[in-house]
């Protein structure tokens, strides 16, 4: 018997090991469940800026719980979601979205890399076709007497 409660104890144990652990605290979390829903959407998508690769939703920091409070007052101040991440983007700065805008200047940042990866592609090409189609020195310098010549070797 004893043996089946310590089993027990143990899987129970384990179970919370793996289980996600939100940093969320129950004192942060809005009576409206839609606000409620809206807010962890938003805090999903925002990052630490202590814990830099984490959302605040995750993490643990000081920093991160300001924030969450922050977009959960801001919700119920009846902002919209983009007024929220409009208030803590210009607060912030953009890095304070996990995953940054696609618009304005980090436009040319997101079309940079493919672009470069294009331009290395052609010259690349364009080097490779230029090298087999090349010349050698020892060809030009062959008079046709010379290259039947070498035909005439090569084949026997």
């Amino acid at each position: 018997m004893m043996r089946i409660v310590k089993a027990g104890l143990l899987s129970m144990m384990m179970a919370a090991l793996v289980m996600p652990a939100f940093a969320v605290q129950p004192d942060e979390v809005l009576d409206d469940p839609a606000l409620e829903d809206r807010a962890r959407d938003l805090s999903k998508g925002l990052r630490c800026l202590v814990c830099q690769n984490e959302s605040i939703d995750e993490s643990n920091a000081p920093l991160a719980r300001e924030l969450r409070l922050v977009v959960r007052e801001r919700l119920v101040e009846g902002d919209t979601n983009d007024e929220v991440l409009d208030f803590l983007v210009e607060r912030y700065g953009e890095f304070v979205l996990l995953m940054p805008r696609t618009d304005g200047w980090n436009m040319i940042l997101w079309l940079s890399g493919p672009v470069l990866f294009l331009i290395a592609l052609g010259v690349g090409t364009s080097y490779i076709r230029g090298r087999a189609n090349a010349v050698t020195p020892t060809e030009a310098a062959l008079s046709e007497a010379e290259k039947k010549r070498l035909e005439e070797l090569l084949k026997d």
